[in-house]
């Protein structure tokens, strides 16, 4: 299918999140472009994919784009209306845990996927304080697949986070196990410079695909950490399709996009 462009940063990281999605999936969704992607991906590539919030609405019908998962129009037809806890719950059920994938964005992450989304500088005297976990912990805990929503830049993909909030990889080589984690955390990190993954073996970052007018040397400038850019390659860029329904039919009020 031909390719129209141009289409802005926000909206490739928003369709390649939502490729990610695939149909049986069941998509825990936070609020602004993590929202966005998952409608995006029942949308277009999973309509058989459930989305449900903390707040406890389970597989509604989103005929609009929410301003938060506090939002009533997150409950309007939905599957169910619960609570925090049966949200919280769904992650560890031992039948739909294994299907969950979680979209959560960070102020920092280093090459094993920890989160950073507490405090910049010292945590007693921190530079900048954010919101904290907000169940981000929980999520990376035990959710067996988790997208990340970042900005490329060398202060956001650090060597070292100045705190760990939320657990990927932990130190690597299998120490997420060894603590007595679920297999899980972060398996894909969606940026405005292209897509990363980790690998199997060292649960190191590596980067898996760069956007048209980008180069991976571009990537590595911006990572504060050495990353293999080996086995990447070129993004198929949005289809006209993708844009369209994107535009249209998930934020056609560029609540998100603009």
């Amino acid at each position: 299918m031909k390719t129209v462009q141009p289409y802005t940063p926000r909206e490739i990281m928003t369709i390649m999140a939502a490729r990610e999605i695939k149909n049986g999936d069941i998509v825990f969704s936070g609020t602004g472009i993590s929202m966005l992607a998952a409608m995006a991906a029942k949308n277009i590539n999973a309509p058989d994919s459930v989305i449900f919030f903390e707040t406890g609405a389970i597989d509604s019908l989103l005929e609009e784009l929410p301003f938060a998962v506090a939002d009533p129009r997150i409950m309007y037809w939905a599957a169910a209306n619960s609570r925090l806890t049966d949200a919280f719950a769904t992650m560890q059920n031992p039948i739909t845990g294994e299907k969950v994938i979680a979209i959560l964005g960070a102020a920092q992450i280093d090459r094993y996927g920890n989160l950073n989304t507490t405090c910049i500088g010292d945590y007693h005297s921190p530079e900048i304080r954010f919101s904290g976990s907000g169940g981000g912990c929980d999520v990376a805990s035990f959710v067996p697949r988790c997208i990340a929503f970042m900005q490329h830049e060398k202060r956001k993909f650090v060597k070292k986070l100045d705190y760990l909030t939320s657990p990927g990889q932990l130190g690597g080589n299998n120490s997420r196990q060894k603590a007595g984690l679920r297999p899980g955390g972060v398996s894909v990190v969606v940026t405005n410079l292209g897509v990363m993954r980790f690998d199997k073996d060292t649960g190191r970052m590596y980067l898996d695909q760069f956007y048209p007018g980008i180069t991976p040397e571009k990537i590595l400038e911006n990572t504060e950490f050495n990353m293999d850019v080996s086995r990447a390659t070129l993004t198929d860029p949005p289809t006209k399709t993708e844009l369209t329904i994107l535009r249209e039919e998930c934020d056609p009020q560029r609540l998100i996009l603009d």
